[in-house]
């Protein structure tokens, strides 16, 4: 476990920095009242605990710090705990986002926006952990730990074009990460799939991928599993040379056009 950071990162942006911290009664109780009277330049900070709070942010910057991701939690019951739709710019870290309902729901939804996420936890979705979806959607997506979610980890699609790198995507119930649509056009970049019922990436019904670099392994069945219409680069036939994806117990690379099969889809 890291350290908790305890004090706030200088605002880039120069404007005012708003503390979140639920023990302080001269600070904000949650994220979504700080959200509420921040401006585009402030940036929010939040303090070691554990929010209940579900928050939306659309159409305006994002600055969202944590203490880390061991030691700040965001948990919903009723809805996602994070969504962002069309946020143009700005920085998610130190956080963990926690869905404990039984509807369907994800960690975190990024629909259209260009932020960075980084340094976060994304768990126990319903759906899959995070979903990254739009056609203007290009968040870079690095060094987030995705775990223990009820489908797939990662999933981006309708056209999304996200840079996904240097993540841990483990024990999710489907896939460590998964492309689906056309235009859908990742770069998938030093990441780590491992432990998930399923196998370690899957792209399929058109998507296409920058695969490079992956780490696939102990996956239930296959490393990569990827549909004949699909594209990626490098080749098919040359992603068992440029990523780790044959230490599972089905094999590397499965192309098939029933991805789906084992789970009745």
């Amino acid at each position: 476990m890291t350290p908790a950071v305890l004090e706030p990162p200088p605002n880039p942006k120069g404007g005012k920095t708003l503390i979140v911290d639920a023990k302080d009664d001269a600070c904000y109780p949650g994220p979504s009242l700080a959200f509420k009277e921040a401006g585009p330049d402030d940036q929010i900070f939040l303090r070691p605990g554990v929010y209940e709070d579900s928050v939306f942010v659309a159409a305006r910057p994002v600055r969202l710090i944590g203490a880390g991701r061991d030691h700040v939690t965001i948990f919903s019951r009723r809805r996602g705990p994070f969504y962002l739709q069309q946020v143009p710019e700005g920085l998610v870290s130190g956080i963990t986002f926690r869905y404990v309902g039984s509807d369907q729901h994800s960690a975190m939804n990024v629909l259209d926006s260009s932020c960075t996420i980084t340094g976060c936890r994304v768990m126990e979705g319903i759906l899959s952990g995070i979903v990254i979806y739009g056609p203007e959607c290009r968040p870079t997506f690095v060094e987030n730990e995705v775990c223990l979610n009820r489908e797939t980890g990662i999933f981006i699609f309708a056209g999304a074009k996200p840079y996904v790198a240097r993540n841990l995507s483990r024990d999710n119930h489907h896939f460590g990460i998964a492309v689906r649509d056309h235009e859908s056009r990742p770069d998938l970049v030093r990441n780590v799939c491992r432990g998930n019922m399923l196998s370690g990436i899957l792209l399929f019904q058109y998507a296409e991928a920058l695969v490079a670099e992956n780490d696939c392994h102990d996956n239930h069945d296959w490393g990569l599993v990827i549909t004949p219409d699909c594209a990626t680069t490098p080749p098919v036939e040359e992603l068992t040379a440029v990523n780790q994806l044959d230490r599972n117990p089905c094999g590397a690379v499965l192309v098939t056009d029933r991805p789906l099969e084992s789970i009745g889809r």
